[in-house]
């Protein structure tokens, strides 16, 4: 059974079929589900979500694209809610300097901020990071961030990068992307780590694989990137879903 260690169900696109599509995600071949928060108010729905399906599990945290407006109080009710049975993780935080805002030192405060706050509740953390792959790297490290385990979200970077957070303890995220025809370096990323080192995740509605792509993402989806991951390394797709499943489980401390 699949493990989606990264969705968004939370947002509006499933307003009108959420609770069918959620129930339905069983008989499709999916165990569990993470939603992971985005920002303050996607954190509070993604534990409201968690708490109403047994097999949903959720994230808290702040996108470093909403990190603008932040203060300390919102970090205060993360901190409170985190030992929620049902929160697995701090995240998604990070860097992306894809847009121009927020500016780069307030997206770095924050992603400081929520290590900090990672380390305190003792929570692994579920790191964005696009176009910033140099100081991601540097902040991860000084912090010793790597103590806290956790994953590299949606993986952009090369094969040679992942293998440094591999060493360091995180998994590495991979989902429809990797189906894509121009997706060479996340193909060759994938063929040189270990399956050990791999996570399934959807992003969704985002992100949604070949023969999908355009469409609205779901879990049910991940079959599609369980197959390509399958056919770069050599290996059965039950193989695939049976590793990547026990690497969510141990990522995400769940039995």
């Amino acid at each position: 059974m699949i493990f989606d260690t990264h969705s968004h169900y939370d947002d509006k696109v499933f307003d009108e079929d959420r609770d069918a599509l959620l129930r339905s995600l069983h008989t499709n071949g999916v165990e569990r589900v993470v939603n992971v928060g985005a920002d303050m108010v996607s954190s509070r729905t993604a534990l409201a979500l968690a708490e109403q399906y047994d097999f949903v599990y959720c994230a808290l945290g702040v996108h470093p694209s909403e990190t603008g407006s932040l203060t300390e109080a919102d970090m205060d009710w993360i901190r409170e809610h985190a030992n929620h049975k049902k929160v697995v993780a701090i995240g998604e935080f990070g860097l992306d300097y894809h847009w121009p805002e927020p500016d780069p030192e307030t997206q770095k405060k924050w992603f400081y901020r929520q290590i900090e706050l990672a380390k305190e509740v003792q929570l692994p953390i579920i790191i964005h990071s696009r176009e910033a792959s140099e100081e991601t790297m540097t902040i991860l490290t000084e912090t010793k961030a790597y103590e806290c385990g956790g994953v590299i979200h949606c993986y952009s970077y090369s094969p040679e990068v992942a293998k440094e957070y591999v060493k360091m303890g995180f998994y590495i995220g991979i989902g429809g992307v990797v189906t894509f025809k121009n997706a060479k370096k996340l193909k060759k990323t994938v063929e040189e780590l270990s399956l050990e080192h791999i996570v399934l995740e959807t992003d969704c509605p985002y992100m949604a694989p070949e023969p999908m792509r355009g469409k609205r993402n779901n879990s049910s989806f991940l079959t599609y990137v369980a197959e390509k991951i399958a056919e770069i390394k050599g290996v059965s797709v039950d193989e695939v879903i049976n590793v990547t499943t026990k690497n969510a489980e141990k990522l995400y401390h769940l039995t």
